[in-house]
């Protein structure tokens, strides 16, 4: 059996990672980091994940990061989960990745700028300007979403995958930072079906008390004192 320890914190896109072990039931010990505190700084976590970020994935020893690798990865050694559709070709496994790679790189960079527009830009009005034009990008995305949902419940028609799990946490986010979802009620129904999922329950509780011993300790993220330390230059 593998050995795994999955690196995160609370309600980042860890929070993907951590469903795809939940569903393909993977047994996995799972180790929260501290911005506040500086865990994602220290040398100990920095030899695992030299960006220190998060989801990292030890298995065996040797860490996986990013999680678009994680992911396939999972899909990979537990294909029967159906974490992924099962590919009939290389053109059809290049499309499998396209949507991952598009949550990762296309999807969840809009989600830096509406929450952080200061990590973009250290000027407030500019910054302002940031957070709308990101807002205005990820509305397009979601048209792209509610549209394909139109076929079917999941991303890929009837059967449900990881990438509805990685959908649904870019929607968390940036409903939680105050994008009008009203305008796209597939994918309110997207998120409420999803929440039923066993796997998903577990996963929110699982972060919701990393959340509240985190603040409890006084370590809770501060989005304001974030974007104060970006504009003097004191973020990692």
């Amino acid at each position: 059996m593998m050995d795994l320890t999955l690196y995160y914190a609370p309600d980042t896109c860890a929070r993907v990672t951590m469903i795809a072990l939940e569903e393909a039931a993977l047994p996995y010990d799972a180790r929260l980091i501290s911005f506040v505190r500086g865990d994602h700084r220290a040398d100990w976590f920095r030899t695992l994940n030299p960006r220190g970020r998060v989801p990292t994935l030890v298995i065996d020893g040797a860490p996986l990061t990013e999680n678009m690798a994680i992911l396939h990865w999972l899909a990979q050694v537990r294909p029967e989960a159906g974490l992924l559709p099962e590919a009939s070709s290389a053109f059809e496994q290049a499309r499998l990745l396209a949507d991952l790679a598009w949550c990762a790189s296309g999807l969840h960079p809009i989600v830096t700028r509406m929450r952080l527009p200061h990590f973009f830009c250290d000027q407030p009005d500019a910054a302002a300007n940031v957070r709308a034009l990101a807002e205005a990008a990820m509305i397009a995305e979601f048209r792209t979403i509610e549209a394909r949902l139109a076929a079917g419940p999941w991303w890929y028609g009837e059967r449900w995958s990881i990438i509805d799990a990685y959908i649904n946490w870019i929607w968390f986010r940036v409903t939680g930072c105050g994008l009008d979802a009203s305008a796209f009620p597939r994918l309110q129904d997207h998120d409420r079906r999803l929440s039923d999922r066993p796997s998903v329950r577990k996963v929110l509780d699982v972060h919701a008390a990393a959340s509240r011993q985190l603040a409890e300790q006084g370590l809770a993220v501060n989005f304001d004192t974030i974007a104060s330390q970006v504009s003097q230059g004191k973020a990692a």
